[in-house]
Order: structure tokens, then sequence, then C-alpha cells
């Protein structure tokens, strides 16, 4: 007796394997060419500021109503920024920046990591309500709270040194721990470290708990090197304002010698704007921050997207 055998779906299956994959590509390529076009429209600024710093003041103004705006045409030469060194200090500007940047930077990973770990991994009273006042902090905008900053840090005592002799004196304006030490503590950066060392397993703790080691020991060998994703994010978060730190400066430091490259920019408005200037200046204070980024991207997308799954 012959074995009637029904019909698979394999052949319809294979036929419309095809398809899904020109779908698939379809889908791809479009999506390919919309964040390219988003792309290109982003870098219109900056494509506009670098070509601009190549021309004359004259030759920005009259090219701002075509796309001559956006190519290296005409006049083009480095004159802008040869003239940025002969009106401002760049150099110094720019070794302040490093300098301020560089330490909130590090001692902010630091402090708030820490500060992170303790509301992450550790059991105690009242973790909940320390998480809730840190979080409602981010609601209160600096400007509100600097010129009481002001006041306080002026009665601050520092150490100085006079004829090599030290002595202890009152106020940090004009100095450098002045721009660094109220921001080191940030309550953006505790709350992304706070959410990234949730995800970690807690069984790691209690596996090193039991070998002997101490709370600082697992932040330092177990908690640090897993947030490595973390630590970029924050890094990034911490140095772009940072580095474009304009106001607090500019309230609490008077002297030349000490000033960032944002506050550099007020330079370039007295008397007659040069806008080529300025343009060959933001983009010389520009290329740090791409520098970072780019070098920091990856593991910044990768922090966001596992810190943001955890309510």
């Amino acid at each position: 007796m012959a074995t009637v055998t029904a019909p698979t779906a394999a052949p319809a299956r294979r036929a419309a394997e095809p398809s899904e994959r020109r779908l698939r590509r379809r889908r791809r390529t479009w999506s390919y060419l919309a964040m390219s076009a988003l792309a290109v429209f982003f870098l219109f600024p900056l494509v506009f500021m670098v070509v601009s710093s190549l021309k004359p003041d004259s030759q920005i103004l009259s090219d701002t109503d075509s796309w001559r705006a956006f190519l290296p045409v005409g006049d083009i030469s480095l004159q802008n920024y040869a003239d940025v060194f002969d009106r401002v200090p760049v150099g110094r500007f720019m070794l302040n920046s490093v300098i301020v940047t560089t330490a909130i930077v590090v001692l902010g990973l630091f402090v708030n990591s820490l500060c992170g770990f303790a509301l992450s991994r550790l059991r105690w009273r009242g973790r909940g309500l320390v998480l809730s006042v840190v979080i409602a902090t981010l609601i209160v905008p600096f400007e509100t709270i600097a010129v009481p900053m002001v006041y306080w840090v002026s009665k601050l005592p520092t150490l100085v040194f006079e004829n090599g002799v030290p002595k202890y004196d009152f106020g940090w304006l004009n100095t450098y721990q002045v721009q660094i030490v109220p921001f080191i503590a940030n309550a953006f950066s505790i709350f992304l470290f706070t959410q990234y060392f949730s995800t970690i397993p807690r069984s790691l703790d209690e596996a090193a708990r039991i070998d002997g080691a101490g709370w600082f020991t697992i932040y330092r060998r177990i908690v640090v090197p897993l947030a490595g994703p973390a630590f970029a994010t924050v890094a990034i978060l911490t140095f772009l304002p940072a580095w474009n730190s304009y106001l607090w400066p500019l309230m609490t430091v008077q002297q030349e010698s000490l000033r960032p490259v944002m506050v550099g920019m007020q330079y370039f408005f007295q008397l007659n704007t040069a806008w080529g200037e300025i343009m060959a200046y933001t983009s010389m204070i520009t290329v740090p921050v791409l520098v970072v980024f780019l070098a920091f991207q990856r593991a910044f997308v990768s922090s966001v997207a596992a810190s943001g799954v955890k309510g």
C-alpha cells in the first residue's frame, strides 16, 4: 500500500527568503541614507566654522547668502589663525583649560564612582532618600546658586607662599581650585554610575566577600574593570561642560594667566569684531572636544544603552 506524504512548506519558505532579504536590504539602505542626510545636516555648522576661518571678514559676510559659505573658495589663507595668536594668549588659555578639565574629569570619575558604588552595592538605611536628593539637585539651575557660591569661595582659606614662606589666606578667587573643586561631585554622574553598577551581578560581591575582600577591593578589582563604558560616558559628559565653562570662570577669575579658553572669546568682541579670527579661535578650541568624543563614542553608546534599561 503506497504511503501518501503531505506537501512540505520548504519550497514556499525558500521562495520567501529572497524577498525577505531584499526587504531587509532595502530598509537598511533607506536607514543609512536617512542617517547620512542627518549627519550632513548637523555637520553644516562645523563646516561653516572651519571654512569661514580661512576667509577674510568681508568675504565671510558676502558669502552668507549662498552655498559659497560652505565652500573653501575665494581668498583662502591661514592669516586668521596667525592673528588669533597675536590677539590672545591661546597657548596659556589652552593650558589652563587642559589643567582644569583634566582635574575635574579625573577627580570626578573617582568621587562620583565611589558614590555610585555606595548607592548601588551597599545596603544601608536611607540609601533611597539620599539618591532621591541627589537626583533632585538636577532641577536646580547653576545660575541660581552662582552668586552665593562666589560669596562662599571668597571666604574659604587657602595656602599661599610669600618669599618662599607658606601662609594661610582667605579667598579662592583667581585660583585653579575655584575652577575645579565645585564641579568634582556631579549629580548626573552619580546617578549614571548607580544605574550601571546595578547591572553588575551581586554574586560577584558575595564571592569576593567570602574570600576576604573589602568593599574598596571589590570596587577597585571587580566593579571598575566591568564598568569601562560607564567611566567613558561620564568622562565625556564631564569633559564637555568643564571645557565649555564660561560663566563661572568669568565671575571668579580676573587674572589673564588663569583664564580658560571660553573666557578668551570675549577678547574678540572688544573694539571691532573680527569674525574670521572668531571662527579660527572656535575651530581650534573645538578640536579637543571632537577628539575626546571620537575616542570614547563606542563606549558612550554602549553605556547609555546598558544604564538606560533599568528604571
